[in-house]
């Protein structure tokens, strides 16, 4: 599916939408370059579970922030992460899926060890506000009947 932001506050809206859509278990990859809005889309999948868009920021320096909500809610960012040991040692493998939701930005940064039922997002930047956004993994008729 692929669909069209003009402003962050649109790009927060979708993530809200794709929220709604998730539960335990789900794991979202989040791809895009430097300042694409990957925070912006975390905020606006967190709030459908009741998280203030306030207390989300870019995890860059935690690497996982958890907020408990129902479910779990984990915001992981890898962009400071290199290699596949330095992704091993964070423990984000112990806190994703079971019973947490997991959205992961640079979610490249973790190779072939993502699961394949992850649900793909790619932000694109094809103007000053605008994105681009492809969204790998959740059913359209799902998508329409929000």
């Amino acid at each position: 599916m692929r669909l069209t932001s003009s402003s962050p506050d649109e790009t927060e809206a979708i993530g809200f939408r794709i929220g709604k859509m998730l539960s335990k278990g789900d794991i979202v990859a989040l791809y895009g370059d430097l300042g694409s809005g990957k925070t912006t889309m975390v905020k606006g999948i967190a709030h459908a579970f009741g998280i203030e868009r306030k207390d989300i920021t870019s995890a860059s320096y935690t690497i996982i922030a958890a907020y408990h909500s129902d479910p779990l809610f984990n915001h992981i960012d890898l962009y400071r992460l290199e290699g596949e040991e330095d992704i091993r040692n964070a423990g984000i493998w112990d806190c994703i899926g079971r019973d947490s939701v997991s959205v992961i930005e640079w979610a490249d940064r973790a190779g072939a060890d993502l699961p394949d039922d992850a649900i793909r997002i790619t932000i694109e930047t094809t103007a000053s506000e605008r994105r681009d956004i492809s969204i790998k993994g959740i059913n359209e008729k799902d998508w329409h009947n929000l």
